[in-house]
């Protein structure tokens, strides 16, 4: 089988999953807080070979999806003018902290809520059993609750007051890890966490950054891509076919 084929199918399967990528920067345009992501791509397995009067040419097999790149600018605001809508004015994170896995990540969607939790008051009724009561903390509506500027759990006496949100920042971003749709979660090479010296907006929100018309635009590319490597990897085998016939 000749290296075109080889070149085409890979092609083809790289496309793919760079199409998975703006397909996913496509679906989140409206999420609050998202970061967009960037195909980056690499050569496989390059090397040089002896051509005419002795001159080298390289050669490989094609091209792979090396890694996506974050694009961490900050999204266009929206009013919301609710009383705990956040939204960050410049770098920096929230930290919302999942009290069953005690795992803390980052986050720009600031669409947080109040929920409830139920801590023993400190007494106990006639028959000796704990009185418990409820408390309010600020949260992000899916387990996990925010943190403060101290790093604590925010208890929420009024709903309508401002809450001292925490912002967080790293010295860089590179390579933090995306969890989901808006958390992220930091790796070795981000550097310790510090207090971010942004300000926060209260009753607005940020978009997501991810550019419908270049996602779309990337889309048709990417499909062409794969069009031309799938055509590759045809004519690849009616060559092969041709010179098999020949030979036989």
């Amino acid at each position: 089988m000749n290296q075109s084929f080889f070149i085409g199918a890979v092609g083809a399967h790289q496309q793919l999953k760079r199409l998975t990528v703006h397909s996913n920067n496509i679906a989140n345009v409206n999420t609050y807080g998202f970061k967009a992501e960037k195909s980056r791509f690499t050569a496989l397995m390059y090397d040089n070979i002896r051509a005419v009067e002795n001159d080298e040419l390289p050669s490989g097999v094609g091209s792979a999806l090396w890694v996506t790149d974050t694009d961490f600018s900050t999204g266009a605001p929206v009013i919301t003018d609710r009383d705990q809508d956040y939204m960050i004015m410049g770098d920096g994170f929230f930290a919302v902290v999942d009290l069953a896995s005690n795992e803390v990540s980052l986050t720009r969607d600031g669409a947080f809520v109040t929920s409830e939790l139920q801590r023993a008051s400190g007494e106990v009724d006639d028959a000796g059993v704990p009185i418990m009561e409820t408390v309010y903390y600020l949260s992000d509506n899916q387990g996990r609750f925010v943190l403060s500027r101290n790093g604590g759990m925010i208890e929420v006496d009024d709903h309508h007051e401002e809450q001292p949100v925490g912002v967080f920042d790293y010295i860089n971003y590179n390579g933090m890890e995306h969890i989901d749709g808006t958390r992220f979660m930091a790796v070795d090479k981000n550097g310790g966490i510090r207090l971010s010296e942004s300000q926060v907006a209260r009753g607005v929100l940020e978009q997501s950054n991810a550019d419908l018309a270049e996602e779309l635009s990337k889309v048709i590319e990417t499909q062409r891509a794969y069009g031309m490597a799938l055509k590759m990897v045809q004519t690849s085998d009616e060559i092969e076919t041709t010179i098999n016939g020949l030979s036989s």
